[in-house]
Formats: structure tokens, C-alpha cells, sequence
């Protein structure tokens, strides 16, 4: 079915979800730019914003458990609003935190917030696209995680500059809040939606009935045996190897380029704003890329997972180039702006394939799980890269345990193909289960 000429509200609910993800990402960034000021101020080592960085990996995990059954459960509108809401109050109170045990505890209280993004966002697209949108979709919402970043970049060092990093906490937490008023107003399944043209109607609701799911069942899957498909399991391997390698990015590129090329955080960075930038156009393009041969009659799965292969074999090469022959900023900044938008492909095309291969009413569920394992990857990651950073600081050679990290990255994405490739070669069937 061909989509109906200026009906677009379904594209208003992108809009809405994309600005959600900025402001969760500016949120969770924040830390990773105050960075150097809080070390002075507290006298944090490596190890110690390790242990920060865990702790809200921790709570993320355990947040995108819950979160991805409480918003199956609860519907979309209301699932959103409530982890918004837990997440914002949680960004203020790092105002009040002072010591590392004090951060550590907001930061737990914004990873259980934080986690609901997500769920709630890919549950949305499902509801809102059918699926040969569906990646591009995903794909819009989730550049937000870079304009989030590129966001903290300039208002962070603009409140420091003015006030101090107090304020920089109460007036980022206080977005989510702005925010919410213009979700409970506009959003809304699409039947429900009276804004809605019953054209736009009939073309989003033209998958009902799609048979084209891996997994397949008369009855609505049970939470629990989500845990016994191998799809689930595929999911699960894409996020635990691989989302750690961009909370990496996150919160240490603005310390790398700091200690290696002496970056100044305390102004605005042009080099850290295009890499991260750069995370936009991979996102958008990675979600285009895989629907536009779905377009020319490739088989979703087999369109998405190509596009994977693809993505991993280039992301080694830029890994590698990273960590045996930079030795200039710019051109670090080149090959890691490229690296950064090469992952957003690949993860656009990861959430993606949760709903391509599961019904809409276990999206948010399984999108929950794949994210708690993608976040205990990010509890375990931290530690080791603060322990090696520290390391390689007393062996006065930083920059060579940097390069270690990214070789150890870039060889992780084929790893995590390879085995989402032999998880989703058959279809799962899933009879007679009880109801999520």
C-alpha cells in the first residue's frame, strides 16, 4: 500500500520521540563533560568514575527489565510519561550529590528513568509504522542520541561559564518536564487518535495481519518465555556486545581528546560536536539503507541483517585505523566521527529487527531485554576501561590504552553478527502460551 500524500501525523510522533531521546541522552551526558572539573573538585580517579559509570549501568539494566513489561502492560502514553518523569527528577538531584557515593546513587536513580526510553520509543514505532517505515522511523528517533550529545556540548560549557555545575544539573533535568506536556497532548495510539486521517489510518494498520513474523503464535507470548526463543537471544547478543562500545564513546571521547590532544572541555568543542553529529547522519542513513532494499524485494530480516555484515566489516577497518596510525586531532576526529556513525547504523538496524520479528505486543518487552543485557555489557565495560586506563597512566602511555580499547571494539561487531546470524536462521513457533 502506497502512503497517503500529506497525511503525516505518524511523522509528528517521530518528531515527539526524537526530541524524548535528545533530551535522555543530554541528560545521561552531562557527567561525561563535567568530567574533569568533578575529578578536581572530588579527587576521582579513573577507577572511581568507572564505578560512577556502573552504577547507573546497573540500574539501566535492571530499569529495562522492568520498564519493557511495566510499558506492555501499561500502554505507551502512560509507560513514556512515568520514565520521564523518574529521569528528570533524577538529573536535578546530581545538583546535591557530593561524593563518589553520592553520585553513584543518582545515577542509579537516572538509569532506572532512563531505561524506559527506549522500550517505549520502539513499542511507538510499532504501533505508529508499518514496516518497511519502520527502520527509517527508528532510525530519526534515534539520531537523537547524538543531538542529545551535541546539545550538552554547547549548553553545558555555556552554564558553566555563567554559574557552575550545580545549575548545570537543575536546568537540563528540568527539560523532561517541558517536554511532557507536549507528549500527554498529542500522543495516542493511532485508533484513538482523533487527529488521525482514516487514510494515514488504513496505511499504518496495513501490516495487520502480516505473516512474515520469525516468531509466530495464535496467543499473545508470556514475559517468560520470551527467554526461550532464539530471536530474543539474537537481540540480546546485538546489545550486550555492542552497546558498552557506545557508552564508551559517550563517556570517555571527551576525556581521550582532553588528555591526548589537550582538548579544552571547559569551552564549547567543535571536535567533539562533529563527531558526535556524525552519529546522526549513520543513524538515519543505517535505518534508510536496510528499508530501501526491503523496497526492492529483499526479505526484511535478510535486508537488515545484510546491512549488519556490512556495518561490522567497516567499523574493524576504522577501529583499526584508529588504534595503529592516529597520531593528529583531526584526523582522530574523522576516523572516530566515522566510527560513531557506522555503530548508530548498526543499532538502528538492531531495534528494528526486534519488530520485525516479534508481534507488536511483546516490542517493548523484548526491546527491555536486549536492552538490560546491552547495559550489564555497559556495567562490566567501565570498570575494565578504567582499570586499564589507570594502568597504562602509571605506565605513562594513556593513549596506548585508549588504542587498546578500540581494537578490542572493532573486532567485537563481526563477533556479534556471527551469532545474531545463527540464532535468526529458522522461524520460532510459540503456541499455547499464557497471555504477557
Amino acid at each position: 500500500m502506497v502512503a497517503p500524500k500529506g497525511k503525516n501525523y505518524r511523522w509528528l510522533i517521530v518528531v515527539l520521540l526524537f526530541t524524548g531521546t535528545v533530551i535522555n541522552y543530554l541528560d545521561r551526558q552531562i557527567i561525561g563533560l563535567l568530567k574533569p572539573t568533578l575529578e578536581s573538585e572530588f579527587s576521582w580517579t579513573e577507577t572511581d568514575f568507572g564505578k560512577i559509570m556502573s552504577a547507573f549501568s546497573f540500574a539501566y539494566a535492571i530499569g529495562l527489565l522492568v520498564s519493557g513489561r511495566f510499558i506492555d502492560k501499561v500502554g505507551t502514553k502512560l509507560g513514556y510519561s512515568v520514565a520521564v518523569v523518574v529521569w528528570s527528577l533524577a538529573g536535578m538531584f546530581h545538583a546535591l550529590a557530593k561524593s563518589v557515593t553520592g553520585f553513584g546513587i543518582a545515577r542509579l536513580s537516572l538509569g532506572i528513568g532512563e531505561a524506559g526510553n527506549f522500550p517505549a520509543a520502539m513499542k511507538a514505532v510499532a504501533e505508529w509504522f508499518p514496516k518497511k517505515e519502520r527502520a527509517l522511523a527508528t532510525g530519526i528517533f534515534n539520531s537523537g542520541t547524538a543531538i542529545g550529545v551535541v546539545v550538552a556540548l554547547i549548553i553545558v560549557p555555556i552554564i558553566m561559564q555563567n554559574y557552575g555545575w550545580h545549575e548545570v544539573f537543575w536546568i537540563t533535568g528540568s527539560m523532561g518536564f517541558v517536554w511532557l506536556l507536549f507528549w500527554l497532548w498529542l500522543y495516542d495510539v493511532p485508533a484513538k487518535q482523533k487527529r488521525l486521517s482514516s487514510e494515514e489510518l488504513e496505511y499504518i494498520e496495513s501490516d495487520k495481519g502480516d505473516t512474515t513474523d520469525q516468531v509466530k503464535s495464535s496467543v499473545k507470548i508470556s514475559w517468560g518465555k520470551l527467554f526461550s526463543i532464539p530471536q530474543t537471544w539474537a537481540i540480546v547478543t546485538g546489545k550486550f556486545l555492542i552497546d558498552p562500545i557506545f557508552w564508551f564513546f559517550l563517556f570517555w571521547l571527551p576525556s581521550y581528546f582532553s588528555s591526548t590532544f589537550n582538548l579544552d572541555l571547559k569551552v564549547i568543542s567543535p571536535e567533539l560536536m562533529l563527531i558526535y553529529g556524525a552519529t546522526t547522519v549513520g543513524s538515519i542513513a543505517g535505518g534508510y539503507f536496510s528499508s530501501v532494499l526491503i523496497n526492492k524485494g529483499w526479505p526484511t530480516l535478510k535486508a537488515r541483517k545484510g546491512v549488519l555484515l556490512l556495518f561490522a566489516v567497516i567499523e574493524l577497518c576504522i577501529m583499526i585505523a584508529i588504534a595503529q596510525f592516529v597520531t593528529d586531532k583531526w584526523a582522530a576526529v574523522g576516523l572516530i566521527s566515522l566510527a560513531v556513525a557506522v555503530h548508530q547504523a548498526w543499532a538502528t538496524n538492531i531495534f528494528t529487527m526486534a519488530s520485525d520479528m516479534f508481534p507488536k505486543d511483546v516490542v517493548s518487552s523484548v526491546v527491555g531485554i536486549g536492552g538490560m543485557t546491552g547495559a550489564i555489557g555497559g556495567i562490566l565495560f567501565p570498570i575494565f576501561v578504567g582499570y586499564l586506563l589507570d594502568v597504562y597512566k602509571i605506565a605513562g602511555n594513556l593513549t596506548g590504552g585508549y588504542n587498546l580499547i578500540f581494537t578490542i571494539c572493532g573486532a567485537t561487531y563481526l563477533t556479534a553478527w556471527l551469532i545474531i546470524h545463527l540464532l535468526t536462521r529458522k522461524p520460532a513457533n510459540v503456541p499455547d502460551v499464557k497471555n504477557i
